[in-house]
């Protein structure tokens, strides 16, 4: 997708705080974070939303929860943490990438809304 800017930053034109990256997925930090620890994690795959994920792409989805506990280690939260995915625009989806946050490092609410 050429206008998207998770795929520019996937791509290097746009620079990111990195976290992890291997070939299916990447992990960065949120330019607006929400928590003291807020990480994005995104399929290098053109995914838009929760909705387009299918039997043909499901496999990076998949690897991204793989990786997930993994990440969260690296990023110190031995505490615990929340994973939030926003689909569509009731859901306030903000870019049409398929993302996941992590968000940790405090106690969160207990309430998500």
């Amino acid at each position: 997708m050429n206008d998207c800017i998770f795929c520019k930053i996937i791509d290097g034109s746009i620079p990111s705080r990195k976290v992890y990256e291997d070939d299916k997925i990447l992990a960065f930090y949120d330019l607006e974070p929400q928590a003291p620890v807020h990480v994005l994690v995104v399929p290098k795959l053109h995914i838009a939303c929760a909705d387009e994920i299918t039997e043909d792409n499901v496999d990076y989805i998949a690897h991204i929860f793989a990786k997930i506990p993994a990440i969260a280690q690296s990023l110190g939260l031995e505490n615990g943490y929340r994973i939030v995915n926003n689909c569509g625009e009731h859901g306030c989806q903000s870019v049409k990438h398929l993302h996941f946050h992590i968000l940790g490092g405090t106690q969160l609410a207990g309430r998500m809304v």
